[in-house]
């Protein structure tokens, strides 16, 4: 039977941020920010397994009580130089079936609902690629020149923002990010196979 999985990549150290801090232990409503995205992705009953893939030199994340979340969270502390390394590590070392789904999402999200993982869930469970959550884009967006003169107002009509999580069968993942690592998002790297999330 497909299961549905988690994996959040949690192995930055916040070095775009500029803080000591890697932004997912920064503190959020008295607790660290990533702790929020857990909650929520531990109470999706569809979802079976909730993997944090953590930096190996991580020494933050045994600090906090994670008790809450039972066995159905499990670190892994395997987490690569850049994000698609890390979820790729994180999907490797979970030895979850390349049929199975997995849900990525960000560490640093800690705003997901269960309204939002259902209708994910309900939208892709049976989709042959996969997807991800997205809003449309309400900013007017400009593309520059090469001296930084507007070149024109992009039409935002078929805009939209990327979000997480996004979901894809584990073996589509893992084969997209294997041959397709300077991605930004997980859905980039299914792009790169030619297909459309």
């Amino acid at each position: 039977m497909v299961e549905f999985h988690a994996l959040v990549p949690a192995a930055g150290f916040g070095a775009r941020m500029g803080s000591e801090l890697p932004k997912q232990y920064l503190p959020l409503a008295g607790k660290p920010m990533i702790f929020h995205a857990l909650n929520t992705l531990c109470e999706c009953a569809e979802i079976t397994t909730v993997f944090v893939v953590l930096s190996p030199d991580d020494t933050l994340f045994h600090n906090y009580d994670w008790s809450v979340f039972g066995d159905k969270l499990q670190p892994l502390y395997c987490g690569g130089a850049m994000r698609s390394d890390t979820v790729l590590n994180g999907l490797l070392a979970s030895e979850v079936e390349p049929d199975d789904w997995v849900l990525v999402h960000d560490a640093a999200r800690p705003c997901l609902t269960q309204a939002h993982l259902a209708k994910l869930i309900a939208e892709l469970r049976d989709d042959a690629v996969g997807g991800l959550l997205a809003v449309p884009v309400a900013d007017t967006l400009k593309r520059a020149d090469g001296e930084g003169r507007i070149q024109c107002t992009e039409n935002r009509e078929s805009l939209w923002q990327a979000q997480t999580p996004q979901m894809f069968r584990a073996g589509l993942l893992a084969q997209a990010l294997q041959q397709c690592k300077a991605v930004t998002d997980d859905a980039s790297a299914v792009e790169a196979l030619v297909l459309k999330p």
